[in-house]
């Protein structure tokens, strides 16, 4: 009987992980394709939109795969979506209205931010079970590495440059890291 409880605990827990990480992952995935709507919607037709739908067609690829993982896993989605998702949108026009650069420093801010978290939540999966994860720690490192590619490019287009670079930042790792620690919960 003991053991079973025990089973039945450790299950728990680890369905209350997997439940964590991906309504996590679906929503920033979700913002981040929102994001790049948003931005698109100013870019297009620049010389950075085809840099901007090029990792924007990566990061309606990582929805995709999130999907299938909420509904593999049934997990809900937070019911905060449609408010992250505006608030995504409107992050992505308002970046991009500063030109390339702070379209550029969204993407770094942003990136940086989510390779740090899929890097833990990486981190909580290994401490869990590495064997019993080891599909999802493949899927969230592919990730986590194009994620981390999208940020050099953001580098590399000049996003350092933007309009008090540091403040902009800050701001949207701040909203960020909100967004993460509400989804965790609900």
């Amino acid at each position: 009987m003991q053991r079973n409880f025990a089973r039945f605990v450790h299950s728990a827990a680890r369905k209350q992980l997997l439940e964590k990480i991906i309504r996590v992952d679906h929503i920033g995935e979700l913002a981040a394709n929102y994001i790049y709507a948003g931005q698109m919607v100013v870019m297009k037709g620049t010389a950075q939109s085809q840099i901007i739908e090029n990792m924007w067609k990566e990061e309606k690829d990582h929805l995709d795969i999130m999907e299938k993982l909420v509904a593999k896993h049934e997990v809900p989605p937070t019911i905060f979506a449609p408010i992250f998702g505006a608030a995504a949108y409107a992050l992505g026009v308002g970046t991009a209205l500063l030109g390339k650069e702070g379209a550029m420093a969204c993407t770094i801010a942003v990136e940086e931010l989510i390779g740090q978290h899929y890097n833990d939540q990486i981190k909580e999966l290994i401490n869990d079970d590495p064997v019993e994860h080891k599909e999802l720690l493949q899927t969230l490192a592919k990730m986590r590495d194009e994620e981390l590619h999208h940020h050099d490019l953001g580098i590399q287009n000049d996003g350092l440059k933007a309009p008090f670079y540091q403040s902009l930042k800050w701001v949207i790792q701040s909203g960020c890291k909100g967004a993460i620690w509400i989804s965790e919960k609900v």
